[in-house]
């Protein structure tokens, strides 16, 4: 019998730093987004944000798929049920203020690489709906 705090414990660590919080609800309302989208909009470094996704990644809320140099991520289609409910509550954690300034920023990334090179996300070259 395994002891609950072993899978509790990823989940409760990937949630307790703001940034992570950020990204999901990132992922959650904006749909896949390489690394350099999250650097953009949060302000973060290539590293941080790649640590960040992937404490995530391990802990059951995303995966990614590399293309190039950049890792595309998306929220889990169907996460454990333990991490489902998190997401569930996050949803009701961030004003819409706040998510509204987030995607406000997303937006604006991405019209920018829109008129630039933009990256290519390898879930769509799988036939993987984001």
């Amino acid at each position: 019998m395994s002891n609950p705090s072993d899978s509790l414990a990823p989940v409760f660590k990937a949630l307790s730093e703001p940034p992570r919080l950020e990204i999901l609800a990132l992922l959650r309302h904006g749909g896949e987004m390489c690394v350099c989208d999250v650097e953009a909009v949060l302000g973060l470094t290539q590293s941080r944000a790649s640590r960040h996704l992937g404490v995530l990644a391990r802990a059951g809320f995303v995966e990614g798929l590399r293309a190039g140099a950049w890792v595309h991520y998306r929220v889990l289609p169907e996460p454990d049920p333990l991490v489902r409910a998190m997401l569930l509550v996050l949803e009701s954690a961030f004003s819409e203020e706040r998510l509204a300034e987030l995607m406000a920023r997303l937006e604006a990334v991405r019209t920018a690489k829109a008129q630039g090179s933009a990256c290519v996300s390898p879930f769509r070259d799988r036939g993987v709906e984001p």
